[in-house]
């Protein structure tokens, strides 16, 4: 999990929201999150973790949950418009913000729109990301569902699923095969509210319509969508566009509707240039690496004697632990995989330190976990990796029993002198490499 700023509250009126600010640079961002928002929850996803430190690097970063919603303080009904501005507006005096960019996501765009038009002073910049000015279908804007259709939906999702992670088919299509975000998708909806408080939310949400805001705004204004989200049609960010004079469309591929999700660094490189007027420099395709894969020992077995229920905690409490290690270590976690994880260090004592203290400690909640671990080149990807050094890796790790850290020769040279105690494992295949690989156990 990435460190977590402080959690701070702003007064607006008789209710507390609660917000955190990332960074120093003197360039204020406001980010109006959608409605499934928990701060405490979200740095414990690497994806919107790594993607507001990489905003705070171009600016300083201002979050908050609006009321009613995660950690603000609970309502009666649901805010409307006029009180959401009003949010914004207690948690920029809070955070000491006179003018500042506004970044509206999904739902949460509607209140920055309404924002810049009545508080221009105030507002620096308009960013919207997978934005619409109305939520339901009318004579001359066709390319929304209709009311009854959307309550139909929300029905089905919110009544039974609620809580359960469902919403990932819907926002991060392209994460649905993973259990572990899966799961973090449920929490984080338990986390923002319960199934009473969305379903008002939604039902709120149904009658926005903010299009004769539109013409109003002054504020440079960036407008964002993926063409084939999933959860807006890419039509009401182009029709957006056409409303807001001398605004800027830009369009990505994708089906996801949240930016950190999918490809995240051309819509981050888009927002930077945007408002520095400088684009970012081009990251570079392969860097020099240590990989490594973690992987719990017996899982399938494991599972079936503990049952369900009690494997879903073994898991989550396994997650808890490596991703704890992993910041302890400076590790960069780019997944998981099943029931492991794929993580990489630009260090390979920190690597080799990171695989033994998890494996060490992994008894302690009920599991074994193993670690293999490869220094060498890997192909970035987005916010993946590849090559062969991720194969060798991956392929050391499956060699390796239970309790047990095992490396290739590359990564016991780099750390000669870190003082970490190696034995020689010796040579071994590994499927799909070419040659014998001179392994070493670390003990």
């Amino acid at each position: 999990m990435a460190e977590m700023p402080q959690t701070r509250y702003a007064g607006s009126g008789d209710i507390s929201i609660a917000y955190q600010v990332l960074g120093e640079v003197p360039r204020d961002i406001v980010l109006a999150l959608p409605w499934v928002s928990n701060l405490d929850l979200q740095w414990e996803s690497p994806l919107l973790a790594h993607f507001f430190r990489r905003l705070g690097a171009f600016a300083r970063v201002i979050v908050f949950d609006r009321r009613g919603v995660g950690l603000s303080d609970p309502v009666d009904g649901v805010a409307t418009l006029e009180e959401r501005m009003d949010d914004i507006r207690a948690v920029m005096d809070a955070a000491g913000s006179e003018r500042a960019a506004l970044l509206g996501m999904s739902e949460g765009a509607t209140a920055c729109m309404l924002f810049a038009a009545t508080y221009p002073e105030r507002t620096s910049a308009l960013l919207l990301w997978g934005a619409m000015a109305r939520s339901t279908e009318d004579d001359d804007y066709p390319w929304a569902a209709s009311k009854e259709a959307l309550i139909e939906a929300g029905v089905e999702l919110i009544g039974p699923m609620w809580g359960q992670g469902a919403t990932i088919d819907i926002f991060s299509p392209s994460l649905a095969e993973d259990e572990g975000a899966r799961r973090y998708t449920a929490r984080i909806e338990r986390g923002a509210g319960s199934p009473l408080r969305v379903w008002q939310i939604l039902k709120m949400f149904l009658e926005t319509d903010v299009r004769d805001a539109l013409p109003l705004i002054q504020a440079p204004t960036l407008v964002m969508h993926r063409r084939h989200d999933h959860a807006v049609n890419v039509r009401a960010s182009r029709w957006l566009a056409t409303q807001i004079a001398g605004s800027r469309y830009v369009e990505f591929e994708g089906v996801d509707h949240f930016p950190w999700v999918g490809d995240a660094e051309e819509p981050l490189a888009t927002i930077e240039e945007f408002l520095t007027g400088v684009r970012p420099a081009v990251r570079p395709e392969r860097v020099l690496a240590t990989v490594v894969f973690t992987d719990i020992v017996g899982s399938t077995e494991r599972a079936t004697e503990v049952g369900d229920q009690r494997w879903r905690e073994l898991l989550d409490r396994q997650q808890a632990l490596v991703r704890e290690r992993i910041a302890r270590h400076e590790g960069r976690e780019i997944k998981t995989t099943g029931d492991g994880f794929l993580v990489t260090f630009d260090g390979p004592s920190r690597a080799a330190r990171f695989a033994r203290s998890v494996v060490l400690d992994a008894p302690t909640i009920g599991i074994e976990i193993r670690a293999g671990a490869h220094t060498g080149e890997v192909e970035l990807i987005g916010e993946d990796i590849g090559g062969i050094a991720v194969h060798v890796a991956s392929r050391i790790c499956g060699l390796a029993g239970g309790g047990q850290v095992l490396v290739s020769r590359t990564v016991q040279d780099l750390t000669v002198g870190s003082g970490l105690p190696f034995e020689p494992w010796g040579r071994r295949e590994l499927k799909g490499v070419d040659g014998e690989w001179e392994l070493y156990e670390v003990r």
